[in-house]
């Protein structure tokens, strides 16, 4: 009996030393994650935030979101030919902005290109048609961005950020709205790139306990 009892008391500690290490590994992952998110962030900004007002973009912090909200210059109405103006955007911005996340490579999972349009489309087209079309259409504009970025000289050597990067087009799905509550048509044709780090993956990483003797 007093050897089951011991049994019982070793795994009962053993029990409580792997929640506590848990707990400390996932406390030093999110103070890591947060540490990191917030490095990006402040290079991003330093790099960028004279140039913002004048792309009429915008760098969000808390998903580390850089957004292009000027539809105007970004593409003509139902084409994925990037204007000449956004272009000169691009090539100005896209080798700067990965010279600054390079330092990062390390704890970023993904560079995510995102394309969003509004849920407009030619009159007497049935919603759901009008879907898949503009998901077709931002598909095709997030593809002639990343084609843009290979092709820049100062992108050719760079394989980790074509190892990270991906791009997505989401139709209508994330419209922007007004203060009514009201789709904003402009403001919902945007182009962004957000930093998605490792930090789910880490956070779920087994857990090694380190058996420790004594010498």
């Amino acid at each position: 009996m007093a050897t089951l009892m011991m049994i019982f008391l070793f795994l009962a500690v053993l029990h409580m030393v792997q929640v506590e290490r848990l707990h400390q590994v996932e406390t030093e992952v999110r103070v890591t994650a947060a540490e990191s998110r917030q490095a990006i962030y402040l290079a991003l900004e330093r790099e960028f935030r004279d140039d913002l007002p004048r792309w009429n973009a915008e760098l969000v912090e808390r998903t580390l979101t850089l957004r292009f909200r000027e539809p105007d210059v970004l593409f003509d109405r139902n084409s994925a030919r990037i204007k000449p103006d956004f272009e000169a955007i691009l090539n100005d911005f896209l080798p700067r902005y990965v010279a600054q996340l390079k330092p990062f490579r390390d704890v970023i999972r993904e560079i995510r290109l995102e394309g969003h349009t509004s849920s407009e489309w030619n009159t007497g087209t049935a919603p759901l048609d009008a879907y898949f079309l503009n998901m077709e259409l931002s598909q095709q504009r997030t593809q002639a961005v990343l084609r843009f970025a290979y092709g820049l000289d100062q992108l050719k050597g760079e394989d980790w950020f074509r190892g990270r990067v991906a791009a997505v087009g989401l139709s209508s799905s994330r419209p922007v709205n007004d203060a009514q509550g009201h789709e904003d048509p402009a403001a919902s044709r945007r182009v962004e790139f957000s930093v998605l780090t490792d930090f789910e993956a880490r956070l779920l990483e087994p857990i090694r306990l380190e058996a420790k003797t004594d010498r």
